[in-house]
């Protein structure tokens, strides 16, 4: 058994009564190393360091709580080869997304360096004659980040930076499927200068860690990332004490292509954003809501470019598409091939089980054809490498189908018209809209989140990530010494 990689918790590593196996599901024989999972007792600790922690960050100076986040970010940044490959070994994401992603991740921590500096509050004059008025941007305090297996660097940093950047405390748990990305970038911030506490690392299952965090009365505000049913679970539980909570959720997003698309673009985005990650994205276009002018010259061409993907370990240099991240998500997968045959779709390409050099959860990119919005396919999230395709008459229907779904992360519309990408981009009901882009892909100064069952609480990501991770203070000064 190789070395156990513990826990970080008041500013000391920890190790837990039982440990996981991290297993690469690009070579089932490859174990990434054995994490620590953390206890009831840890998870009390944890929450009692950070708030000490808190105390102490949240009165820091602003130079050093930017110099500290600049060096996290740099050093990201500087081992984004290193830490990319890792990340791929654990997920599956071919390499050059697995370093991509560390790298934005390392820009999330640079970006909120400057944010703590630019970091203002306001000026006003009261009704009344005499007086000031300044209002401020104060910590929350204790916030417990909870991130998933998907992006297990990107999401996490957007979230932790700027929790750290405005002065609280964090207590991270991450995906027990991805534990080796979460330690890494804990190693990096242990080294930095924070007091004891302002940042923990707890692994562990969602029952033993992520339950009673959210219910800790200690804890001021909760981000979470994931499922919309856990999700609805993560606000349950931190109802009982009013604790603040961030949710980003579910998703089923629309890609429309009209009938004056250029279809090589349309098929690059569609291959883009519905298949790279190999689908595992909270944004990826599993809708295609393509004109009937041009659906079979679009399905065509799609059926070719997915073809063409190379499916296969995700270091191997190229290699387009890596395995599923879990057998557990595999199996999901072929589940819903099953019910969109069952419900009358056609599987246009792809969808078989891959056997490769090594053991790993290898399928194939599938296409479905024929289906409609009222398909299960259709109206829940898969979260894998399928798209299927919606045939419609006219712009019209594209949008109603667009927006005829309980979520709304993003959406996106391939056309030449910019008189109908403006109509989209302002009657799609979603958080995010791409025009002639993918719908996966978005950048760290601007904010993130959906509508409806994608999202709920504040926007994430640049400077309206304030709104989550500060509370807001009135001020009245009155000059001198008057008789009150």
């Amino acid at each position: 058994m190789t070395d156990v990689f513990p826990n970080y918790i008041g500013g000391s590593w920890r190790t837990g009564a039982a440990t996981i196996e991290d297993i690469n599901p690009s070579d089932l024989s490859d174990v990434v190393g054995h994490y620590a999972q953390a206890s009831g007792s840890d998870v009390a600790d944890a929450v009692a360091a950070a708030e000490a922690g808190a105390e102490v960050w949240g009165r820091t100076g602003l130079e050093q709580r930017a110099t500290a986040l600049d060096a996290i970010g740099r050093e990201l940044m500087g081992r984004s080869a290193e830490l990319g490959e890792l990340l791929s070994r654990e997920e599956g994401k071919p390499r050059a997304e697995g370093v991509g992603e560390v790298y934005r991740a390392g820009q999330f921590f640079t970006y909120y360096a400057a944010e703590v500096i630019r970091l203002q509050g306001d000026k006003a004059e009261s009704v009344r004659p005499e007086i000031e008025v300044d209002v401020s941007r104060e910590p929350i305090g204790v916030v417990a980040v909870i991130s998933p297996w998907n992006f297990p660097t990107a999401t996490a940093a957007w979230k932790i930076a700027p929790a750290l950047a405005f002065g609280n405390a964090v207590i991270w748990k991450p995906a027990n499927l991805t534990p080796a990305s979460a330690w890494a970038l804990t190693e990096i911030i242990s080294r930095q200068n924070l007091p004891a506490g302002a940042f923990n690392l707890l692994m562990g299952s969602g029952s033993a860690v992520g339950q009673p965090l959210i219910e800790a009365r200690s804890v001021n505000a909760v981000s979470f990332t994931g499922s919309l049913d856990v999700g609805r679970g993560v606000a349950a539980a931190a109802a009982s004490n009013l604790t603040k909570v961030q949710l980003e959720m579910g998703s089923k997003n629309a890609l429309v292509v009209m009938e004056d698309a250029d279809l090589d673009v349309a098929v690059t985005c569609a291959v883009a954003g519905g298949y790279s990650g190999t689908g595992q994205k909270c944004t990826a276009s599993s809708r295609l809501v393509v004109h009937r002018t041009v659906h079979d010259a679009f399905v065509e061409k799609l059926v070719a470019a997915l073809g063409a993907m190379k499916v296969g370990h995700a270091l191997e240099d190229g290699v387009t598409m890596g395995p599923v991240a879990s057998e557990a998500q595999l199996a999901s997968n072929m589940r819903y091939l099953d019910l969109a045959k069952q419900e009358g779709c056609e599987i246009a390409c792809g969808g078989e089980r891959l056997e490769r050099v090594t053991e790993g959860y290898f399928m194939s990119p599938a296409l479905l054809t024929g289906s409609s919005n009222t398909m299960r396919v259709n109206r829940e999230e898969v979260f894998g490498p399928i798209a299927a395709v919606i045939e419609v008459g006219d712009y019209e229907e594209a949008l109603s189908v667009t927006n005829d779904t309980e979520f709304g992360l993003t959406a996106g519309i391939i056309t030449s018209s910019l008189a109908r990408a403006t109509h989209f981009r302002r009657n799609a009901r979603t958080g995010c809209v791409m025009v002639n882009l993918p719908t996966a892909g978005t950048d760290y100064h601007v904010p993130f989140g959906g509508r409806k069952n994608s999202s709920y609480g504040p926007r994430e990501q640049g400077r309206y990530a304030a709104e989550f991770y500060t509370q807001v203070k009135t001020a009245y000064i009155r000059a001198g010494n008057p008789e009150i």
